[in-house]
């Protein structure tokens, strides 16, 4: 089965490319994303480029313009539009699985920001082995290997690769959680990428069941779900079957505060003439009728 890597240049994707390509030869095809985010970004595409020719590995470039909007998160921005160019090339090319380098390290950097942010459950399960965007399966066979011993391989084999300058700008959340941080880290709590594993597989494990029991409360409640089965469920479960259906059903994920007003305005819907409409993400939810509806602001009066 022909297998496509996610190769930026850098030693990680570099190290994964070359374990790949001797694994499965003939099997592997590298996808480079230009960002355009750089000048030497057409740099970077000529040394994969020429690692390819060498490894006897086809490679397919997408370029995707990665600049933000104004108030969005720079490393946001990238990572969506990343995902978005390796999905179209990969199924450019007749490719169904994608593996990425994202490794121990990532994944501490990753849970590390996801607790910054007051991140619940899922953010806290961290970055998974195996998810799917844009009908692409991506893989990430790399999580429990430390940086330091992807390092290691390519400085003693002498592989080329690319040091991405942008890599120690500070400016940017990760690189300073990478650069400031997990050195702490290590010095504090020698063992932390493997606990930090451990706490997000705890995570995934729960957050797998929430979805479970929300799942099974949204059907019973119906779609558009009503009023009456919903004011049935005590509120913590209800507040974990109303995230559920905004993000299954509309990609809505409410804030703290916005979840906390709907809960009370259902909790007080008692009688027919008490109306709901309330702010949610970029839409507002409404009552109707016996039921609850989301409306995207953009596209409703």
């Amino acid at each position: 089965m022909p297998l496509g890597i996610a190769y930026s240049g850098g030693a990680d994707s570099t190290a994964l490319l070359h374990a790949a390509a001797t694994r499965w030869p003939g099997q592997v095809q590298a996808l480079h994303v230009h960002h355009g985010l750089q000048q030497a970004a057409d740099e970077f595409e000529s040394h994969c480029a020429a690692t390819c020719v060498a490894l006897g590995v086809p490679l397919h470039v997408g370029r995707v313009d990665a600049r933000h909007a104004p108030g969005e998160s720079p490393e946001d921005a990238a990572r969506r539009a990343r995902y978005a160019t390796l999905a179209a090339l990969a199924q450019a090319h007749g490719l169904q699985h994608v593996a990425l380098a994202q490794h121990a390290d990532d994944q501490v950097e990753t849970l590390l920001i996801a607790l910054g942010r007051g991140a619940g459950l899922d953010g806290l399960a961290g970055m998974p082995r195996q998810m799917q965007r844009h009908g692409v399966d991506f893989h990430r066979p790399l999580l429990e290997v430390h940086a330091s011993a992807l390092r290691d391989w390519i400085t003693a084999s002498g592989t080329a690769h690319i040091d991405d300058p942008s890599n120690i700008d500070l400016r940017y959340t990760r690189n300073r959680i990478r650069l400031q941080v997990l050195p702490a880290l290590a010095e504090a709590l020698p063992q932390f990428r493997e606990t930090f594993a451990r706490s997000a597989r705890n995570a995934a494990r729960a957050s797998s069941l929430l979805s479970e029991i929300a799942a099974a409360d949204v059907a019973q409640a119906g779609s558009p779900p009503a009023l009456a089965v919903l004011r049935a469920l005590p509120r913590e479960r209800l507040a974990n079957a109303l995230r559920h259906w905004l993000k299954r059903d509309h990609r809505a994920v409410p804030s703290e505060a916005q979840l906390a007003q709907l809960l009370d305005q259902i909790e007080a819907c008692s009688t027919r003439g008490h109306g709901i409409r309330l702010k949610v993400a970029d839409g507002y939810v409404r009552r109707e009728g016996e039921t609850l509806r989301w409306y995207n602001a953009r596209l409703s009066p």
